[in-house]
């Protein structure tokens, strides 16, 4: 029992790092706001909350099969780097 716990404590770890180290992108190099919600609106996306956390993108709304997400991207690329 021991040792699946140490595991879920790595994985928590190791997840948490890949997280923050993914958006870490000079704001020069960034997207606009806006062009980045044009795009993500166009893959049929509904964005109900967007805010910038941890040098990324993140939205809270609902995917192009209307499941709620929250999401991480890369405001570089626009690709996701998390979601929950």
């Amino acid at each position: 029992m021991k040792s699946i716990s140490t595991v879920l404590i790595i994985l928590a770890i190791s997840s948490a790092a890949m997280a923050g180290t993914a958006c870490n992108a000079p704001k020069d190099k960034w997207m606009t706001e806006s062009d980045f919600k044009k795009d993500l609106t166009a893959k049929g996306y509904q964005i109900k909350t967007f805010k910038v956390s941890h040098g990324c993108y993140e939205i809270y709304g609902l995917n192009h099969v209307g499941k709620r997400v929250e999401i991480y991207f890369d405001p570089v690329t626009g690709e996701p780097v998390e979601s929950k």
